[in-house]
Order: structure tokens, then sequence, then C-alpha cells
């Protein structure tokens, strides 16, 4: 089933199970990120960041709040990433020579192999902010759409201040996200392009553009695709 959405807005995200009138912002959200307990992560998310003529396979493997994710950049060796997110906490770790370390929170921003996703896109921390509010429904490509307002927790590093996602009202699929910088300039877009069902009731990402804006103009400056493949059976790289 294709959704084409019409705007500006992952990752980050992801998949979910269908749902009926969830009861509050924080349910909704929960629901926008079920790909880390669907599969239980036996599975995971395999496909590549398009920009240009240059692709970058990616994966993503997630389970609770444990989030892996990784990638390759001129066929090079893969680059392995985990997430480990408490309460209070958004603990990023990179993978060395069989060793854990500590990712600096200043590269969080930074690009992932010249594309438009960061960091803290890829790894999706804004779906894991506490204490979302839900500003009512608006449509997104014609789907009707739950409006989630996330503000980022105080001292937290990161790009955004304040992030907007837009949540398929049946499916439960986030079909947009907008992030904003301290004074309401757009500076990314997420815009889900089509999803795929991979179990009943279960819908994940297929396709997403992700955009960059001059938060000034709100003019866009670069577009990056995003693509993944129906999930295969495959055990997450040196995953703790």
């Amino acid at each position: 089933m294709r959704f084409q959405a019409t705007l500006c807005s992952f990752v980050l995200l992801l998949c979910v199970t269908a749902t009926a009138e969830p009861p509050d912002a924080k349910t909704i959200l929960e629901g926008a990120r079920m790909a880390a307990t669907l599969t239980q992560l036996d599975e995971g998310l395999s496909g590549n960041l398009r920009k240009g003529g240059q692709k970058v396979p990616v994966t993503l493997f997630l389970k609770g709040k444990d989030i892996q994710f990784q990638y390759s950049e001129n066929a090079g060796p893969w680059r392995v990433f985990h997430m480990r997110i408490g309460d209070d906490s958004f603990n990023l770790f990179e993978m060395i020579d069989g060793k854990t370390r500590g990712f600096p929170a200043e590269k969080l921003v930074a690009s992932i192999a010249g594309t438009d996703l960061t960091y803290e896109d890829l790894a999706l921390r804004f779906f894991y902010w506490p204490n979302p509010k839900l500003e009512g429904q608006e449509d997104v490509g014609g789907q009707p759409c739950y409006k989630l307002r996330i503000n980022k927790p105080r001292g937290s590093p990161g790009h955004y201040e304040v992030v907007y996602v837009w949540v398929h009202v049946k499916f439960g699929a986030f079909m947009k996200i907008r992030g904003h910088d301290k004074n309401g300039g757009v500076l990314k877009e997420f815009q889900v392009e089509d999803i795929m069902q991979i179990a009943k009731d279960v819908w994940t990402l297929r396709k997403m553009q992700v955009a960059t804006h001059d938060p000034a103009s709100g003019r866009r400056l670069s577009i990056t695709d995003v693509i993944f493949d129906p999930p295969k059976k495959s055990a997450p790289r040196g995953l703790r």
C-alpha cells in the first residue's frame, strides 16, 4: 500500500501496528516506534541512503530502547553504532575493534557519509524525548494523521529544539517529521513516500525523502532518499 506525502519531515521513522484511536500522545508516539518490538529485531531493516549518484548501504536493528545502526561508505568496512536510551539519557557508542567506545555528543549532528542524515537522525533520538503533546489531527497526502509536538529535553545535545511528528491514525506509522531550531526555523523535513506491509497489521517504512533547509529562508538546500528493503533474517554486528 502506497501513501504519498505532500510535505516536509528519519529516520527515524519506522514501523508500527494498526491502532485505533490511541488515548494520548505518549501512546501514539510509542506506536510510531513499534519496529523496536514488532520483530524482536531478529530481523533488521537494510537499505540505502541515496544522494545524487552516491549510495550508502545502511542497516537498522532496534530492540526496545537499544538501537544499533551501521553503514558502509565507499564500499569500506561497516561502521557500527549502538545507542542505549534511558529515561533521562541518550548514550551513543561506536564499536571499534570489538570494543564499545563513547561517541562524542558534539558529533551527533555531523552528516553521515555526506548525506542529509545525521547520527541523531539515523538513531531517531527525538522519538524517545519525553512528554509529547497531541496538537490535533491533520491530513498528510490525503491521509488522516495525529500531529504531535515534542520538545527537546533541557541540556540534551542535538540540532533540534522542537520536532513535529505526524502519525497515521489507522496504521500508526509516522508519515512526516519536521525538526525546528530554537527560533522556529525548519532545519530538516522527513517525508514518507511509501510504506510496506511485512505481516498482518504490521507496517514499516519503505521509502522516505530527507531534506535539509535553510532555517532563515525556509529554502530547501539538499535531499537524500532513504530506501529500505523487506526485512531479512540477519544477525546484528556486535550488538551488546
